[in-house]
């Protein structure tokens, strides 16, 4: 049975959804593999590093012959055509954000495995691609909002006097919440989070941040390791905590999502507008609708 590795087509995409160490253990396992020549350019991987590993590199529409297709991304509309009744496809689907792609993937009679969709339980552990990219968004997304940022983000004193350091909220303390917490406090930042699930205060205290709370008593995990919708007299107290801190804070990140529904719009434009200039925001969960205004 041969799997097929094709190159992911979303503007700015820069993952593949192998690697050469993972070729040589997807051959040991009995599967022979495919892969679009240039597939992993942009993550540093060359033909010949896949070539050496064992795979077999291809040009085009062959790729899609193979009864097994691995992607990153969801595939575009012109790849849904490409392929062929029976194959099997794992990838990143978001299926409930995207009921006409499962349509289009059903009338081609084509079996889907959303990576997305893996349970965050332990049995499942070393299937759930989505925390390990959400660990890496949150990591990149401090690294990206001090490029953006343009100043330290530890404090500094100085010959002309004292620079204050810079001062982190981050919305959701999930796995991406809790990596940006982790960086942004590594980097010397002045740390606080929120999250709807008390239960995660110990979590963030010990990434170094401080934990934002309101005086309000609701159930928030759905035990599955996500929140839930909240009520609107709860996500009345929390927008006007949000409200308060964007005049204080110069980076937020939003990092909250809900299974199945797009992000919940967390950031006013009056917030946006009363933060201080030069702040940044990095929302997340932008793929989803993005959870403050602008994104």
């Amino acid at each position: 049975m041969r799997i097929g590795i094709p190159k992911e087509r979303l503007p700015n995409e820069t993952r593949v959804a192998a690697t050469p160490k993972t070729v040589e253990q997807l051959l040991k396992l009995g599967f022979s593999v495919a892969i679009e020549s240039g597939a992993g350019q942009l993550a540093s991987f060359d033909d010949k590093a896949f070539a050496q590993a064992g795979a077999d590199i291809v040009d085009g529409n062959a790729i899609w012959q193979s009864e097994i297709i691995l992607k990153v991304n969801a595939p575009e509309e012109e790849e849904i055509a490409l392929l062929n009744p029976g194959t099997t496809l794992v990838s990143f689907i978001w299926p409930a954000q995207n009921p006409g792609l499962m349509e289009k993937l059903a009338e081609r009679k084509v079996t889907v495995m959303a990576m997305d969709s893996v349970p965050r339980i332990s049995r499942a552990q070393s299937l759930d691609a989505l925390s390990s990219m959400a660990n890496i968004a949150g990591y990149r997304a401090i690294v990206e909002a001090a490029h953006e940022f343009g100043r330290f983000f530890t404090g500094q004193i100085t010959a002309a006097g004292k620079v204050p350091p810079a001062k982190v909220m981050v919305i959701g303390a999930g796995v991406a919440g809790l990596a940006a917490i982790g960086a942004a406090n590594s980097l010397g930042a002045i740390v606080r989070a929120f999250d709807t699930r008390p239960e995660v205060k110990e979590q963030v205290q010990s990434r170094g941040a401080e934990f934002l709370e309101l005086d309000f008593k609701e159930e928030a995990g759905s035990g599955d390791g996500y929140a839930k919708v909240m009520s609107e007299a709860f996500i009345k107290a929390e927008m006007a905590l949000f409200a308060a801190q964007a005049k204080e804070v110069d980076i937020i990140v939003t990092t909250a999502l809900i299974p199945g529904k797009p992000a919940p719009k967390l950031i006013t434009r009056d917030m946006v507008d009363s933060m201080k200039a030069g702040s940044v925001i990095g929302a997340l969960a932008a793929q989803t609708g993005g959870s403050g205004a602008g994104t």
